[in-house]
């Protein structure tokens, strides 16, 4: 039913998320695991069921197959604005199998799970899928004392664009991932986690973005004007060689967090 990932329509693969509502699991312990992003364009008038839906049926689809053993991480987010409101993908997916072969498995059995027939929780019919991505999760920091229940509400998804999308995320691994650790744990940032990941597939001159950085925000004004201290000394070092490699603007979304499943730590 949701096959594989997508891509926020018109945003930038961005790229996000994941966590027990703790992204954390999306720096997955499995190197094998690979996250699926699904993006779906939802009508305004089918929007509050498709998301009751979604929350309601589908996650406990998406816990039993965290139980099994199959997925560490499902997430809905809901996209904040857009260029193209009534058509852009508008709601994104995020899913991490331990065995993507497997993929199916994790859906097939839903009725069973929920105890009601799929044509009453299927939200195929309420939705388009716009795009499907697939990724794999590289690396996580997240802030000293967050509470992903709480400080986890708002994502801003960064999508890179660059040829050489391994050494985009070394470098980021090198300087930002340590950089933003102590920003966020000595609060020069309001932000509370970040991650990153490189896509997989599909990739080719169309696919405006190779790499996929996540910043999470307790509120929706921090993801949109995350201020910091003044005394900031920022890794320019390393942002001018990040900066190098990329052969784009970035495309930046933001998005709320809807709900997450994901497997304990």
């Amino acid at each position: 039913m949701r096959t594989i990932i997508s891509r926020i329509a018109g945003v930038l693969p961005v790229l996000f998320l994941l966590f027990v509502f703790q992204i954390q699991c999306l720096a997955q312990t499995n190197n094998r695991a690979i996250t699926t992003y699904q993006f779906r364009h939802v009508p305004a008038d089918k929007a509050d069921e498709f998301v009751k839906r979604e929350t309601t049926y589908w996650s406990k689809v998406a816990q039993k197959a965290i139980d099994n053993k199959l997925l560490t991480f499902w997430a809905l987010f809901e996209k904040v604005g857009g260029n193209d409101v009534n058509n852009d993908a508008n709601y994104l997916f995020i899913n991490t199998y331990t065995d993507i072969d497997k993929g199916g498995d994790v859906w097939s059995n839903a009725e069973a799970t929920t105890g009601m027939k799929l044509a009453d929780i299927e939200t195929n019919s309420l939705s388009t899928t716009t795009s499907q991505f697939f990724l794999h999760a590289e690396n996580w920091a997240q802030a000293k004392g967050a509470v992903p229940e709480k400080d986890f509400n708002y994502v801003s998804m960064v999508c890179h664009d660059t040829n050489f999308p391994d050494s985009l995320i070394s470098l980021e691994k090198t300087y930002w991932a340590p950089f933003i650790q102590k920003a966020m744990d000595n609060g020069q940032t309001p932000q509370k986690a970040w991650g990153n990941a490189v896509v997989l597939a599909p990739t080719g001159q169309n696919i405006k973005f190779t790499t996929v950085s996540y910043d999470l925000y307790k509120t929706l004004a921090d993801a949109l004007m995350p201020d910091w201290k003044p005394n900031t000394v920022f890794p320019t070092k390393g942002l001018n060689k990040i900066g190098n490699i990329e052969i784009s603007r970035r495309d930046i979304s933001v998005y709320r967090v809807v709900k997450v499943v994901a497997a304990p730590n």
